[in-house]
């Protein structure tokens, strides 16, 4: 047993060490390259990106002011991170490269996807067989990538919108709650002011730390389980409104508070889904006071 120990000990050291000679050898000049460039693009230079897949309408997105927006199939703000696991696809390297010759070999003939960064065109083909990895055509030449970027691109078009109610640049510096059923007594409303929150309830006796708090661990970070347009039927509904640094007021119509929060921001046309817990804490502030 202690033989066989040795003997393997031995060609674990061999292996590790043939591993290290090849890795750490000099490159001669007519060695193959271990990676394959798919393009030298910028993919922050992009400002129109189309995503088509055969048999469903075609997504179309496009920066407006060095802002991603979704054009089509719906309207709104678009989430940056799946935009840009797209874009990524233009700095996308691969250990294979092909001459785009015979289409048909790569499934390349009839593209399962096809992805448009301005005037620049990837299609998507076949699976390889063994990796599973997948067949993608850019200009003459065809390379196998991770089916990361595919799926990234031909995800349900509705989860390109941003789940943020707000953007990042909208900076919140008051709330009016009056409109909603818990706060039309008191007509409560809030305002940031030299760092300091100002409830309007007479009554209330707020803790500046709990507000603080409320307001970083919830309207800070709030993200909505998901996001798609709006139906309204045109009836009144609560409301509340946010106000923002830049004098601009944001209004959201409370459809639903049980069995989750439904959310509708008015200037967008766009509905936010929420769970119970969530809508009950940032729509009911520690404010000191209950009607």
């Amino acid at each position: 047993m202690k033989s066989r120990w040795i003997v393997n000990l031995v060609l674990l050291l061999l292996v590790a060490g043939i591993a290290a000679f090849l890795y750490l050898r000099p490159k001669t000049a007519d060695q193959k390259p271990t990676s394959y460039a798919l393009s030298q693009l910028n993919p922050n230079k992009f400002e129109h990106l189309n995503i088509e897949v055969p048999g469903k309408k075609p997504v179309v997105l496009e920066k407006q002011g060095g802002r991603w927006r979704l054009l089509e199939p719906a309207k709104g703000r678009a989430d940056l991170a799946s935009v840009g696991r797209v874009l990524s696809l233009a700095i996308a390297s691969s250990a294979e490269k092909f001459p785009a010759t015979d289409l048909t070999r790569f499934g390349l003939d009839h593209p399962a996807l096809t992805v448009r960064m301005d005037n620049e065109e990837f299609t998507f083909g076949m699976y390889h067989p063994v990796t599973g990895d997948q067949y993608i055509k850019y200009k003459g030449a065809v390379y196998l990538l991770p089916t990361m970027f595919s799926e990234g691109a031909s995800m349900q078009p509705l989860e390109f919108l941003d789940k943020h109610p707000l953007d990042l640049n909208e900076e919140i510096v008051g709330f009016d709650f009056s409109g909603l059923e818990q706060w039309e007594k008191s007509r409560l409303s809030m305002q940031l002011e030299n760092g300091k929150w100002k409830v309007s309830a007479p009554d209330a006796k707020p803790k500046q730390d709990e507000l603080k708090e409320w307001f970083s661990n919830n309207w800070q970070q709030l993200t909505a389980k998901s996001v798609e347009p709006a139906k309204l039927d045109g009836h009144p509904q609560p409301w509340f409104s946010v106000k923002l640094k830049s004098g601009k007021v944001v209004k959201f119509l409370k459809l639903q508070e049980s069995p989750e929060l439904l959310l509708v921001r008015e200037d967008e046309g766009l509905l936010y889904h929420f769970s119970q817990d969530t809508g009950f804490t940032i729509l009911n502030p520690p404010v000191g006071y209950k009607e």
